[in-house]
């Protein structure tokens, strides 16, 4: 292998291997650990490491860098502690995700790395998120990011090169090409050559370099480094590398041919580095052989320490507890009064805080209100809202100059610039991901979904990245998901769809669902104060044929407390967004003395409010657009039945829509929606 020291004195090219050895000699202890069952899986990156070392030490310290399974090198090179690295693989609170994560799924922002999730990709839109905070506050910075050749086939990898190239963002997506997917090799990965034709189909520059020489990785890397903190863009580094031992350690190489090893074992980055400073006389054997035993005593005492660290003991309110980030200070106006709430320094509560107030606010409020549409409501909640926070972020499709398809941001570009108002290319999954890129760097972020039924292309960002973040490893997602939602438009299966019950069933996530102008801007401030993911969901046939007061100025509606849009003997209605106008007009059109409460955030929903409407009717009806099957109804009722069965007078009534997919035809969706089924329901329950 050939080495060029270029102008790096001795002391540069021995600090590299020191740190080239360290993964190395850690790596091959944990081989022996994993036989004796002390750690109980294990992705190696023996025959790769030159890539994490060259690369993580080519950067300042202070930039971010999101490794993979086999970038041991990029945490020792960060001087993460041994001690809390071995706790971490032996699932102890001393690491770093108090036993709830294992290997390298885990982030450290005091070291500025960001680890992986097992989907592979999402962290790539992570690193792009990271780098627009960068651009955005003017900071000469680089972020680098990995991906494996397999990891490579995900649309991810498509979406966030795409994001990267179009912002021009200072990213350096590094490509550990090893040859094989697990088993699967490269030639049934993929049909192009080598990973840097891709580049300029991009409109990146493209890079390839010998992944297992960790003096080209270094000195490639620092050299890009310094280019792009001066001129912002992405590069597509190729890492050409081979991996020694399997997948994982249970895995095996067996569908790897012999002679692969063979040829690059020739290779092996420590070997062939070793060598050449001993053959050049830079270091010596008495140097070998004493950084050998340096970090094999540091290893030994890392163990030592973490050995001694007891295993996590299981509170089920901790882990409850720890889904979600702590919140803020919240302005809270109701009927006339305004407060301010301290929140705990340390978790937030899943469950709601007890509801004060459990009536729909009036018009008496401290700040003067004004006569709104739904759909201005929004617009004012975001306007204010955009003032309120300079760090906030708008990203969607289409949303810049055109205000996006429902006007809802129409001239934000001229009011925040095109920094803060952000287009976005059809990359549902890389902007939710570059929203959480943005929440690692300290600022706030929301992504509009064109329609909710486009959710589906950025699921996976939402449940499994936004949604876990803060419980494994403390770092909060401050994004809000904006989401049209609903039929009655005649919009069909693709623009109608009612899917807020996907979002229900996922721990961290926080969902809201106003019913009125006033919570429309109210719950969304408030999602905004929030630092945890929020799914706003907003009717679209509400924008333009509701209207109500409206305070001015900036406010909240708390997240997590229901309301009663209006109060009756005969039975209740639990219900939300479109379903509470349904309930009401079915009430005066019936004289119908009915509860009818809007329960307004949907996770955490209001079991209070609940009960306590259950116990003062006895008759329930739970009423919502979603379909029947699965439908947020469902767990309310059986959590009816099990807390509030003696004070039921009837059984609990669910009204949905049907367990179809939504219809175009207007003749087709009136039947579809529930609302003939919710007036059969109510002659029914009143009839009992």
């Amino acid at each position: 292998m050939n080495f060029d020291r270029k102008d790096y004195s001795n002391d540069t090219l021995l600090h590299l291997y020191q740190h080239l050895l360290k993964p190395r000699l850690i790596e091959e202890k944990m081989l022996i650990l994993l036989r004796q069952g002390k750690v109980s899986k294990w992705f190696s990156g023996i025959g790769q490491e030159a890539i994490s070392v060259g690369s993580t030490l080519a950067l300042d310290e202070d930039e971010y860098i999101l490794p993979l399974h086999r970038n041991l090198g990029v945490f020792t090179g960060r001087h993460v502690p041994l001690d809390r690295l071995f706790a971490q693989w032996q699932g102890k609170t001393h690491g770093f995700t108090k036993g709830r994560d294992r290997s390298f799924h885990f982030g450290t922002n005091e070291h500025h790395i960001v680890g992986m999730i097992s989907h592979l990709g999402p962290q790539l839109a992570v690193a792009g998120g990271i780098a627009l905070a960068d651009v955005l506050d003017q900071r000469p910075k680089v972020t680098v990011t990995y991906s494996g050749d397999g990891g490579a086939s995900e649309g991810d990898f498509h979406e966030a090169l795409n994001v990267a190239a179009v912002w021009q963002l200072p990213v350096i997506f590094i490509i550990e090409n090893n040859g094989y997917g697990l088993s699967t090799p490269s030639n049934e990965q993929f049909r192009f050559k080598s990973f840097i034709d891709k580049g300029p189909a991009y409109g990146m520059e493209a890079v390839q370099v010998d992944g297992n020489n960790v003096l080209d990785v270094y000195d490639t890397v620092r050299r890009l480094a310094q280019d792009l903190r001066q001129n912002p863009r992405p590069v597509l580094l190729e890492a050409l590398t081979f991996r020694m031992r399997g997948h994982e350690e249970a895995s095996g190489t067996k569908y790897v041919p012999q002679e692969l090893f063979e040829q690059w074992a020739q290779k092996d980055p420590v070997d062939t580095y070793e060598k050449w400073l001993l053959h050049e006389g830079i270091l010596d054997e008495d140097a070998r052989m004493r950084y050998r035993e340096t970090i094999k005593r540091e290893i030994e005492e890392g163990l030592r320490l973490a050995d001694a660290q007891p295993m996590p003991t299981a509170d089920a309110a901790e882990e409850v507890r720890d889904m979600y980030a702590v919140g803020s200070k919240k302005l809270v106006v109701g009927s006339g009064t305004t407060d301010e709430r301290s929140d705990n320094p340390d978790v937030v509560p899943f469950a709601p805080m007890p509801a004060t107030e459990n009536q729909l606010p009036t018009t008496n409020y401290q700040l003067p209100t004004t006569e709104k549409r739904f759909v201005d409501a929004i617009q004012d909640g975001l306007r204010v809202s955009m003032e309120r926070f300079p760090e906030l972020v708008l990203m969607g499709q289409d949303i810049a100059e055109y205000g996006g398809v429902f006007k809802i941001t129409e001239g934000f570009v001229q009011e925040f610039g095109k920094g803060r108002v952000r287009n976005t290319p059809l990359c549902e999954s890389a902007i939710v991901g570059a929203g959480l890129g943005l929440s690692i760097k300290g600022k706030k972020a929301m992504v509009e979904m064109q329609f909710a039924d486009f959710v589906t292309c950025g699921f996976n960002q939402i449940v499994n990245n936004l949604a876990k973040s803060h419980y494994r490893w403390g770092q909060n997602a401050d994004v809000v998901v904006r989401m049209p939602t609903g039929a009655g438009t005649a919009a069909g299966p693709f623009h109608s769809q009612s899917n807020e019950a996907w979002f229900t069933h996922t721990p961290g996530l926080k969902v809201v669902y106003p019913s009125n102008p006033h919570d429309a801007k109210g719950l969304l401030c408030a999602a905004f104060e929030d630092p945890n993911p929020v799914m706003y969901f907003e009717h679209k046939l509400l924008y333009r044929s509701i209207t109500g007061p409206v305070p001015d100025g900036y406010y909240t509606t708390p997240i997590g407390e229901a309301a009663l849009a209006r109060e009756g003997e005969e039975l209740s209605i639990i219900t939300y967004g479109a379903g509470v106008h349904w309930a009401l007009a079915l009430a005066d059109e019936l004289h119908l003395s009915a509860d009818i409460l809007d329960l307004r955030t949907l996770l955490p929903w209001d079991q209070q409010a609940v009960r306590r409407t259950v116990e003062k009717t006895g008759r329930v009806i739970i009423l919502h657009e979603d379909t029947l099957t699965g439908g947020l109804g469902g767990e309310i009722g059986a959590w009816i039945a099990e807390h509030c069965f003696q004070h039921l007078d009837a059984p609990v009534h669910r009204v949905a829509s049907l367990d179809t997919a939504v219809p175009f035809s207007p003749p087709l969706e009136k039947v579809f929606l529930p609302q003939q089924r919710l007036r059969e329901t109510v002659e029914k329950l009143r009839s009992y």
